[in-house]
C-alpha cells in the first residue's frame, strides 16, 4: 500500500508539471522582450541540480572542491545531453555551464515556447545587461598615508607584526578586470614568478569576443581593466608597492582575476562564467580545468539590479551556493542604496551563501550603505553580515596610479583581505567558509555609531540590520576567534 501511495503521489506531481503552461516557466520580462525583439538572450535553468550541500558536509580541504566540481560536471553532462542534442539538431549556438546547471543562448518566440514545453527545463529567464556597484565618489589622490586608513582600521598591521600577511592564501577578484602589472599588484599576481608572466589559470575574460571593444579590446589574453573598479578592489585586498603605498590588507596573499563586466556592464552569463572559472581555473583557451588552483576567497563588488533586467531574485542563487559549498568564501558588497531600511536589493548581496558587507566611515555607518532586512526574496533575512571601511578608500587605479573611491565595493575587499590574514594564521580555514564566517561574525567589534532601527531590531542589539555583527577586526579575530596568544609582538 505504501508503494502504491508513493507511486500515485509521484504520478500526480509529474502530471502537474506536465500541465504547467509554457509561459509559467518564463521569468519576468521574457514575454515582453520577445514581443519587442525577434531574438532575445535567455538562460535556461534545467530541472535537475546537483546537491553540493551534501558534498560540503562530507568533505574537507581541497577534497571538498574536487568532489564538488566533479559532481557538478557529471550532473550537467548527464542532464543537459537531451536538450543540447535538440539545440545541436537545429544548429543553435549556446553556452553550457556546470557551475549551475544552465544553458545560455538566444531564442525567438517559437523556440522559447518549444523549450518551455520540455520537462527538463525548469525556468527561462532574461540574460540582460547588468552593472557594477558604481562608487559613490571618485577623486584622484596625490598624497598617501603609507599604510592606508582602512587597512589600519581593520587592525591588519597588528597581524603583520606577528608575521601573518596572507602568505599561502589565494584571493580572487570578479570585476571590471585588473591592471596586473600595477606596481602595487604585480608582485602578488599568481601568474608572475618574478621574471615572466604566465596568464594560464590566473586570468579569465568572460566577456570574450563579443565585447564592445573598450580600452581592453575583446577576448583579452592578459589581465586588463577598462574601468578602474576591479584594479581598485584587488588593491585593497593585497596591494603593496614595497614602498610607501601599503594599500592592501593582506599584502602577501596571491591573486587571480576574472573580467565579468564590459566597461562596467555584465550579464548573468558573464557572472556565471566567472564563478564557474573560480571553482576550476583553466588555461586561457578554456581547457584543462583544475579545481586545485581555485582561490580560497573571492571578492564580489558588483550587483545585479532590477533596473538592468535582473528581475528574478534567485537567478544567481544556485551558482553562489555551489561556489560556497565547494569551499570558497564569497564576500559580497551589500550595495549603495541606503540609508533606508530594506535597501539590500540586488543579487547576490542578499543570498544566505553570500558574506555581505556594509560600509562605514571613521566611526559611523556610511549614509549610502544599504541596510536589511532582506525583502526581494521574502526571507526577511538579517543582512549585512558585517561592516568595514568604505569611505574615501585609497587604492590602485590603472595607469600605475592611485585614487580614492567610496562605496560598499570598497568595504568588501577589506573583509576579503582579513579573511586571507586569518587563513595564513590557520590554514585549516581554507575551504571552510562556514567556519571563517562564524569567526568573523563572532569577533566583530561593536564600535560603530548607530541609532537606526531596521526590521524591528534595536540599534543596541547585535546583530542588527544596519551594522550586522559589527566592524571587521583582524586582531580581534586572531585573538578571540583563533586563540593566537603568546606570539612575539602580539601583546
Amino acid at each position: 500500500m505504501l508503494r502504491l501511495v508513493t507511486l500515485c503521489l509521484a504520478l500526480a506531481i509529474s502530471s502537474a508539471a506536465l500541465a504547467m503552461e509554457p509561459q509559467e516557466k518564463f521569468g519576468p520580462g521574457v514575454d515582453l522582450a520577445l514581443a519587442k525583439k525577434s531574438r532575445v538572450a535567455v538562460i535556461l535553468t534545467l530541472d535537475a541540480q546537483a546537491d553540493t550541500a551534501k558534498i560540503a558536509a562530507s568533505n574537507k580541504g581541497d577534497a571538498r572542491i574536487v568532489a564538488a566540481v566533479a559532481a557538478l560536471r557529471a550532473q550537467a553532462q548527464r542532464t543537459q545531453a537531451p536538450v543540447r542534442k535538440w539545440l545541436d539538431a537545429r544548429a543553435v549556438s549556446y553556452r553550457a555551464f556546470w557551475a549551475a546547471n544552465v544553458i545560455s543562448l538566444e531564442v525567438d518566440a517559437a523556440m522559447a515556447q518549444s523549450l518551455a514545453k520540455r520537462g527538463d527545463i525548469a525556468r527561462i529567464e532574461l540574460d540582460a545587461p547588468m552593472k557594477r556597484l558604481a562608487p559613490v565618489e571618485f577623486a584622484p589622490i596625490d598624497a598617501n598615508k603609507a599604510i592606508e586608513s582602512g587597512v589600519t582600521r581593520v587592525n591588519a598591521p597588528a597581524l603583520w607584526a606577528m608575521g601573518f600577511r596572507g602568505q599561502g592564501v589565494l584571493v580572487a577578484g570578479e570585476d571590471t578586470g585588473i591592471q596586473w602589472d600595477h606596481p602595487a599588484l604585480k608582485a602578488n599576481y599568481a601568474g608572475w614568478d618574478g621574471t615572466t608572466a604566465d596568464h594560464n589559470y590566473h586570468w579569465r575574460d568572460a566577456i570574450g569576443a563579443g565585447g564592445s571593444g573598450g580600452s581592453c579590446g575583446t577576448a583579452t589574453q592578459a589581465p586588463c581593466d577598462d574601468n578602474s573598479h576591479g584594479t581598485h578592489t584587488v588593491g585593497t585586498m593585497v596591494g603593496d608597492d614595497g614602498g610607501s603605498n601599503q594599500i592592501g590588507v593582506a599584502p602577501r596573499a596571491r591573486w587571480i582575476g576574472c573580467r565579468n563586466m564590459d566597461q562596467g556592464n555584465g550579464t548573468p552569463t558573464t557572472y556565471i562564467d566567472c564563478m564557474q572559472w573560480m571553482m576550476a581555473p583553466t588555461q586561457l583557451n578554456g581547457s584543462n580545468p583544475d579545481p586545485l588552483r581555485a582561490p580560497h576567497v573571492v571578492n564580489n563588488s558588483w550587483g545585479c539590479p532590477v533596473s538592468e533586467g535582473c528581475t528574478t531574485p534567485n537567478i544567481l542563487r544556485t551558482v553562489v551556493e555551489n561556489v560556497r559549498n565547494a569551499g570558497i568564501l564569497m564576500v559580497v558588497s551589500a550595495g549603495n542604496s541606503g540609508s533606508g531600511c530594506s535597501t539590500i536589493l540586488d543579487p547576490p548581496s542578499f543570498y544566505e551563501a553570500s558574506f555581505s558587507v556594509g560600509a562605514i566611515g571613521t566611526t559611523a555607518m556610511a549614509s549610502f550603505s544599504s541596510r536589511g532586512p532582506i525583502t526581494p526574496d521574502g526571507s526577511n533575512r538579517l543582512k549585512p553580515d558585517i561592516v568595514a571601511p568604505g569611505v574615501g578608500t585609497r587604492s590602485a587605479v590603472p595607469g600605475n596610479g592611485y585614487g580614492g573611491k567610496s562605496g560598499t565595493s570598497m568595504a568588501g575587499p577589506h573583509v576579503a583581505g582579513v579573511a586571507a590574514l586569518l587563513m595564513s594564521i590557520d590554514p585549516t580555514l581554507k575551504r571552510d567558509p562556514a567556519r571563517i564566517e562564524a569567526i568573523m561574525r563572532a569577533t566583530a567589534v561593536n564600535d560603530v555609531t548607530n541609532t537606526q532601527v531596521c526590521g524591528g531590531i534595536p540599534a543596541a542589539t547585535i546583530p542588527n540590520n544596519v551594522v550586522g555583527y559589527g566592524r571587521i577586526d583582524a586582531l580581534s579575530a586572531a585573538r578571540n576567534g583563533l586563540g593566537v596568544l603568546g606570539v612575539a609582538g602580539f601583546e
